[in-house]
């Protein structure tokens, strides 16, 4: 296959665990052709979406790859493409959503479906499956907050855009902190954001439960915080373990997984902490490293394997 990969910045990926990066070594061992693309290298010309490429190869070097010359090509010269550029969602990546759908119409197979990662807002997917979600607010005034603060005592708060654990605070009543927090995770009463009920399971870790082509993989990985720290995200100092999925998550993931298919929501990375689903990151989630390294299982493989077979 032809694969193209959409990604941040190559000198800001982290080799040692980046998913998409082993992805990428699975498909290279596979001998599959490898390109890469950043965010910007989507234009349209008139109605044509084109794109804009390099060969990528693995080196063994201090740089640890190699790219081919620049070229201009038209998606369906590809088996597939990969968007795997993470958030925020901002403008920029709204846009990308709308090329790479004209992409789609050109009949290019574009992994995840551009249109559902537009609609599946990573925060506010959760609301599809209310079984399954603790008390939420999503609401961008200080006093509706301050009120679902005072009915559960214990919340966390977290922009509708953010990604890694950025910006997440955990609220308790009597914070002295509260009016300036909420000041700056609204902008002022500017920015819509989610209050959750505080989920006190986030000391045993944050599941992230990697669902690929609708199917859960059978370990989930818990993220756990630090000591004095209330979240659990790797890229906030959590400590990623292995574990196999529970009969709860296998409900969650399965009953999740069967709509995310029909949505084109090829890799999909559900957060539960406890018996709650919290999150439906739908845009570049990762985990595939840590499972891989700590049981018998090769979400790499298995992916590529979906891949080549998905219609």
């Amino acid at each position: 296959m032809r694969i193209v990969f959409i990604l941040d910045p190559l000198d800001s990926l982290k080799p040692y665990k980046d998913t998409s990066l082993a992805i990428m070594r699975e498909a290279e061992h596979r001998g599959h052709k490898l390109f890469i693309a950043m965010q910007h290298d989507l234009l349209l010309r008139h109605d044509q979406l084109r794109i804009r490429v390099q060969a990528f190869y693995f080196d063994t070097g201090s740089t640890w790859y190699a790219l081919g010359e620049t070229t201009e090509a038209d998606p369906t010269d590809f088996d597939a493409i990969l968007m795997r550029k993470d958030p925020p969602f901002d403008n920029e990546y709204l846009y990308s959503t709308y090329l790479l759908e004209q992409a789609v119409k050109q009949g290019a197979r574009v992994f995840n479906n551009p249109t559902s990662i537009r609609d599946w807002n990573e925060k506010l997917a959760v609301l599809n499956f209310p079984q399954f979600v603790p008390d939420f607010l999503v609401s961008s005034q200080h006093q509706l907050i301050r009120k679902f603060l005072v009915e559960h005592q214990d919340i966390v708060v977290k922009p509708l855009d953010g990604m890694g654990g950025s910006s997440v605070f955990r609220l308790k009543t009597g914070d002295p902190n509260l009016g300036v927090i909420l000041e700056t995770i609204t902008r002022h009463g500017q920015q819509t954001i989610m209050a959750q009920r505080y989920l006190p399971q986030i000391t045993a870790g944050d599941k992230r439960i990697i669902v690929i082509d609708g199917e859960p993989l059978p370990y989930a990985l818990a993220r756990i915080p630090q000591n004095g720290e209330t979240r659990g995200n790797l890229a906030a100092g959590g400590k990623g373990v292995a574990q196999p999925l529970t009969e709860r998550d296998w409900d969650i993931a399965n009953t999740v997984g069967k709509v995310l298919k029909q949505k084109g929501l090829f890799l999909v990375g559900l957060d539960v902490i406890g018996d709650h689903l919290t999150e439906i990151n739908v845009t570049s989630p990762t985990g595939m490293v840590e499972i891989a390294a700590q049981t018998d299982c090769d979400p790499a493989s298995i992916f590529l394997d979906k891949l080549a077979t998905v219609n």
